[in-house]
């Protein structure tokens, strides 16, 4: 299936059939996530989901108009990675994260898993986790979570990432001393 008839495939799915689909699909490896990715919310799980993470990612007051994620290797497990935004008519790049290759909370099988806790930020401080996995090349199944219980962090936030579309531009944040991101990796159950 072309990337482009899989995308809108994706946009058309509810948020319980994006997390069957991600459950069957395999891993990026690290070098494959190197660049900045088109991102855009999917289908959510609910009517609170799906007015509160638009209102958040799309703000012109802060933080700004959502629109990518960006990743760069450091080595064959780890990565570093930000999220973009259109701010006061410039590009900011907010909330980094770690990145590195996970059993998911979903399936146990690997993922691509970005941890934002390594860092002082608002994501930081919510537990933000994501997940990703390959749809088709080019085109990738996101799922976030957050929380500060195992319950808030069952809920499950689509989004899909396509590209690269540009260049990493550069770290950003202080990575937090001493923090492991597996402390972040809380298994869920099905």
């Amino acid at each position: 299936m072309k990337a482009i008839d899989l995308e809108a495939d994706l946009r058309q799915m509810s948020s319980g059939a994006l997390l069957r689909h991600f459950q069957t699909l395999p891993a990026p490896d690290m070098a494959e996530m190197d660049g900045e990715f088109a991102a855009c919310l999917l289908a959510q799980p609910n009517r609170l989901a799906a007015t509160l993470w638009p209102a958040l990612l799309n703000n012109p007051m802060g933080p700004g108009l959502w629109q990518a994620k960006a990743f760069r290797p450091i080595d064959a497990t780890h990565g570093r990675g930000y999220n973009r935004f259109q701010f006061g008519g410039q590009s900011v790049r907010r909330f980094p994260m770690q990145t590195l290759i996970a059993p998911s909370r979903y399936d146990g099988k690997p993922a691509y898993t970005l941890v934002y806790a390594g860092f002082r930020s608002l994501c930081g401080r919510i537990h933000m986790v994501d997940e990703l996995r390959r749809a088709t090349s080019g085109l990738y199944l996101g799922v976030g979570t957050c929380g500060f219980t195992d319950t808030q962090r069952r809920v499950a936030i689509p989004f899909l990432l396509r590209g690269p579309v540009a260049r990493y531009e550069g770290d950003t944040g202080k990575p937090r001393r001493g923090f492991q991101p597996q402390s972040e990796l809380v298994p869920q159950h099905a």
